[in-house]
C-alpha cells in the first residue's frame, strides 16, 4: 500500500487533507479523543505555512510533538527535515507509520513528552521543535523545552490563542503573568499566525495561534533564578495584590518590603504585571542574604 503522502511512499506537496486524515482514521478505528486535547491538523496548506513559520530548511533535525496522523509531519519531511516525531497514543501509532511509510528521514516515537528527558535525548545539534500541540500541555510544555534543552534553538507551535498570548505578552498587555516572565528569561516570542478553528478535526470551541520563540543565546539579565523565579511566582500568585504584599508573603517584613522596591525604583502599591523581567531581576537581587 501506499502512503496517504504519495505514489510509493514519495511525500506529496499537496499533503494530508480533512479527506485523507479522515479515510486514515477510519481505516484505523480512531476517534479523537477529548481527554488527550486531541485536535487533528486537516489543512495542509497550514501545515506547510507553520513549517515555512519555523524556518525549517532541508536537514534540519525537527522535534514534532503529538504528531497525531501526520499532516504537519509530512509537510516537514516534504521539505526534507529529519523529523522525531513524538506520539503518545498508541492507538495513533500504526496510522501515523502508515501515512509516514517509505519516507526517509522520519522516526515515530511513542513518549509521553511531558516525561520526556530533553535534555538527554536532545543532547547534540540544533533542534528546532515544530508542533500543534495538546491544548492540555502546551503552556507547561513550552517552559520545560526552554528551560531543560539548550539544543532547541527555535520552538514554533500552535496553541490555544490565550496560551498564546501568555507565552508572548509583554507588560501591560492582556496575557501577561508569570508564563510570559519565564518565556522572556530564555526566548524571543511573537504570535506570527492566527489560526481558524475549521482547520482541526474535531473544530475546537476556541481559537488558536502559532507562536514562534527564539531562544536567546544568553538571558537578558543576571540574575540568581532560584531569587529571580521567587518573586516572580510570588508576585503573580495573588494578581490583585501589591509587590508589597508579595515580598511579605517571602518572610519580609513592612519595612524591609518598602525598602526593597524603593532601592529598585518601584513603588510600594504597584502590582506584578507591572513588572517586567529586568525589574523583577532587581528585586530578587533585592533581597536579604
Amino acid at each position: 500500500m501506499s502512503a496517504p503522502g504519495g505514489e510509493g511512499g514519495t511525500p506529496s506537496p499537496a499533503g494530508l487533507g480533512a479527506g485523507a486524515i479522515r479515510d486514515l482514521a477510519v481505516r484505523h478505528g480512531i476517534r479523537p479523543t477529548k481527554a488527550l486535547g486531541q485536535h487533528f491538523l486537516i489543512d495542509p496548506n497550514l501545515a506547510r505555512a507553520i513549517v515555512a513559520d519555523a524556518g525549517i530548511e532541508r536537514g534540519d533535525r525537527v522535534v514534532e510533538i503529538g504528531a497525531g496522523l501526520g499532516s504537519l509531519t509530512l509537510a516537514l519531511a516534504v521539505v526534507g527535515a529529519r523529523v522525531r516525531a513524538i506520539e503518545f497514543d498508541r492507538r495513533l501509532i500504526p496510522a501515523l507509520e502508515e501515512a509516514t511509510a517509505g519516507l526517509d528521514g522520519v522516526e515515530i516515537v511513542h513518549a509521553d513528552a511531558m516525561k520526556f528527558h530533553w535534555g538527554t535525548e536532545l543532547a547534540s545539534e540544533p533542534w528546532t521543535v515544530c508542533a500543534n500541540l495538546p491544548y492540555n500541555i502546551s503552556a507547561p510544555l513550552v517552559l520545560s523545552i526552554l528551560e531543560d534543552a539548550p539544543t532547541v534553538r527555535r520552538v514554533v507551535v500552535m496553541v490555544q490563542r490565550e496560551v498564546g498570548e501568555r507565552l508572548a505578552a509583554t507588560v501591560g498587555q492582556e496575557g501577561y503573568g508569570a508564563v510570559s516572565v519565564r518565556v522572556a528569561y530564555r526566548a524571543a516570542a511573537s504570535i506570527v499566525r492566527r489560526v481558524p478553528a475549521s482547520v482541526f478535526w474535531p473544530r475546537p470551541k476556541v481559537a488558536s495561534v502559532v507562536v514562534r520563540l527564539d531562544r536567546l543565546d544568553t538571558p537578558p539579565v543576571h540574575a540568581e533564578p532560584e531569587r529571580l523565579w521567587r518573586v516572580v511566582d510570588a508576585g503573580f500568585a495573588e494578581r490583585r495584590k501589591t509587590m508589597r504584599n508579595a515580598l511579605r508573603r517571602l518572610g519580609l517584613d513592612l519595612a524591609a518590603a518598602d525598602a526593597v522596591l524603593t532601592s529598585c525604583g518601584v513603588a510600594s502599591t504597584a502590582r506584578a504585571e507591572e513588572l517586567d523581567l529586568v525589574t523583577f531581576a532587581a528585586i530578587g537581587e533585592a533581597l536579604p542574604r
